[in-house]
């Protein structure tokens, strides 16, 4: 038996149970996995408040990263074996001591890349190679606006562009995190709650915008992210971190410049194996190369998951969480 966090209604943290649950053997394509490091994601707390629906229904075992060792292989799978460190960053089910999955989801470890740095970067860390190599590919000289510049996927992304050589507005709900947006590359930041965040991107870039804005905030900082664009910018929306958009008006993009709006997610991009190593390998390297530094700034005991969410949606957080089994 493993030990895992289900929930078995939707709703608050208090909803979250650690208990025993069922571990079977690998079937074929499948590997048995003894996890050493979870990563939390803002995604999360929408499946258990029921935000976005569980596909498999309830009670359902929470998280989409994780890294770990593989205990055991089933039938036909020869691109793994036993004892080879592994991660993955979207396969719902990793808020547990040990699991059973497909090969097709993992990716192995250098070794330099610790398992908490692992557990802290696939998904965070996929979300912004996807957003910044994929869905816009920022170049040098543009001007990036990040949301939540301190966040988890906001450091990475501010960190990424800001090597490329765009330059990087970040908003930020505090002093502190505005710091830390700075500390890791941002040329300027915005106090989206004292400060019109619209107004200061007009004051910082001198009435030239952005060439695109990447918003994993949501209702909160729309339609304000379309008026930071130059016309033709691309308005990114990837979260929904103060609930979603729900009133979006698709004649705004032609009043306001012709602009472009997408909101991918990282399951597209991720689909298939060829897919996955297209986005992990710029993310390795871009680690491995000291580009791009993941840091783990909150770890929590597995058991304390429901406080772990309490702390994020409190924002009380910056940077990655991790959850140690």
């Amino acid at each position: 038996m493993a030990h895992a966090i289900r929930i078995h209604r939707t709703g608050g943290p208090e909803v979250l149970s650690y208990e025993e649950v069922p571990v079977g053997a690998p079937g074929p394509g499948q590997v048995k996995l003894r996890q050493t490091a979870i990563g939390l994601n803002f995604v999360d707390t929408y499946f258990r408040s029921g935000l976005y629906p569980a596909a498999e229904g309830l009670p359902m075992i929470l998280g989409n990263e994780a890294a770990g060792v593989i205990d055991e292989v089933g039938e036909g799978v020869s691109d793994f074996k036993s004892g080879d460190r592994v991660a993955y960053g979207f396969s719902t089910g990793a808020y547990a001591t040990e699991r059973v999955m497909a090969t097709a989801s993992l990716v192995k470890l250098p070794e330099s890349i610790s398992d908490e740095t692992a557990a802290a970067m696939m998904l965070k860390g996929l979300t912004a190679s996807y957003l910044l190599r994929q869905t816009f590919p920022v170049r040098s000289g543009q001007t990036v606006l990040v949301h939540a510049a301190a966040g988890g996927v906001g450091l990475i992304l501010t960190q990424w562009a800001a090597h490329i050589g765009a330059t990087v507005i970040g908003t930020a709900g505090s002093p502190e995190k505005a710091e830390l947006a700075r500390a890791n590359g941002a040329h300027h930041t915005i106090l989206y709650n004292d400060e019109d965040f619209v107004a200061k991107v007009r004051e910082i870039t001198k009435g030239e915008l952005c060439e695109v804005v990447y918003d994993g905030i949501g209702q909160a900082t729309y339609p304000g992210s379309l008026d930071c664009l130059k016309p033709r910018g691309m308005f990114v929306s990837f979260g929904n971190a103060s609930g979603p958009i729900t009133n979006f008006n698709l004649l705004a993009l032609s009043q306001k410049g012709s602009l472009y709006a997408t909101r991918p997610t990282l399951a597209t991009h991720v689909s298939t194996p060829g897919k996955l190593a297209a986005t992990a390998g710029p993310l390795f390297d871009a680690v491995l190369s000291g580009m791009v530094k993941i840091p783990v700034n909150q770890t929590y005991p597995l058991s304390e998951a429901a406080q772990a969410h309490r702390d994020l949606e409190g924002r009380r957080t910056t940077g990655s969480t991790v959850l140690i089994p």
